[in-house]
């Protein structure tokens, strides 16, 4: 009679030996990481040479308020939003804000891109985005598409569509 108790005791032991066969160590917290394009994403790492062939790159907006602004020139938001854009930019540009367009290539532009920007009165550095750069903001849902970044490199606005420039004021004027 006293074989079961002992069996019972023999099985528990042995069990609990097998639960002990993972490490005792608590595995690294892992860490959140937010896709890009998306609020709270760091502005991607990039260098293109803009419409004039100067280059721009990402390190070069270190430390600033960025404004990435996605156009086409066939893009009618698009000419209604940079001009605000280029008054934001002269307004805030001594405080350390800057901007960058990048120029939708999936369609034929309506005219040669130097000559819209200086016709609509923008004056900030644009460039061609290839494929991979706007693989980079996370891929680009439509046109204009906005992106504010503060100081640190991390994306606080995100508009797709037109957005007055009011608005992206109010958004821009605590990061600066």
């Amino acid at each position: 009679m006293q074989k079961k108790p002992l069996l019972v005791l023999s099985l528990a032991t042995a069990g609990l030996a097998g639960c002990n066969s993972h490490s005792a160590s608590p595995s690294p917290p892992k860490e959140n990481v937010i896709a890009a394009g998306e609020i709270g994403s760091r502005l991607p790492v990039f260098s293109v040479k803009d419409l004039q062939g100067r280059e721009i790159s990402a390190a070069d907006l270190r430390g600033k308020v960025v404004l990435i602004d996605f156009w086409a020139t066939w893009c009618q938001p698009c000419k209604k939003e940079m001009p605000g854009y280029q008054k934001l930019l002269d307004h805030y540009g001594s405080r350390g804000f800057a901007i960058v367009g990048f120029k939708f290539d999936t369609m034929m532009d309506m005219e040669d891109p130097a000559l819209f920007a200086k016709k609509i009165g923008v004056r900030y550095p644009l460039a061609v985005a290839p494929d991979d750069l706007k693989q980079k903001f996370g891929g680009i849902e439509g046109l204009p598409t906005t992106m504010l970044y503060d100081r640190q490199g991390i994306l606080r606005k995100k508009v797709i569509g037109f957005e007055y420039t009011n608005v992206i004021e109010s958004e821009l004027k605590p990061l600066l």
